[in-house]
């Protein structure tokens, strides 16, 4: 089911002009389920729930906030939608595509953090594309 919802999700948000990565570990070790950024440098993180159970044992997504301009949860389209928190933004995906439910207030990065993250970003993208042309390099 995550995997779906990953799917949809990154299609959502490259039609909004973003650019996507899966699995993006942060400075803190927590990884982001979606991480994205725009033209604009605009960066938001995406985190996927399941299932109620799954947003009721992990505690480790309100450390996301400091990291992006914006904070969503992205949920199949079975799941009740009533549990999750107002001050996230809310996406239903399934592995055709999604929809925003709920926009969240945007509050920018501090130009700092703006710039460690993307730049942990492209470097992150970067190494990924090199492990698709470079499979058994060390990187």
């Amino acid at each position: 089911t995550a995997l779906m919802v990953q799917r949809g999700v990154c299609r959502l948000l490259r039609a909004a002009g973003f650019a996507t990565l899966t699995e993006f570990t942060l400075t803190t070790g927590r990884r982001a389920d979606v991480i994205a950024v725009n033209e604009r440098g605009l960066i938001w993180i995406v985190e996927i729930k399941s299932s109620i159970e799954d947003f009721r044992t992990d505690g480790k997504w309100p450390e996301y906030r400091e990291y992006c301009d914006r904070l969503f949860f992205a949920i199949p389209q079975d799941m009740d939608q009533e549990i999750m928190p107002t001050y996230a933004g809310l996406i239903v995906a399934d592995q055709f595509g999604a929809d925003f439910l709920r926009h969240p207030v945007e509050t920018l990065l501090h130009a700092s953090r703006r710039k460690a993250v993307t730049l942990a970003f492209a470097r992150a993208a970067a190494l990924r594309l090199h492990g698709l042309y470079d499979p058994l390099s060390n990187s």
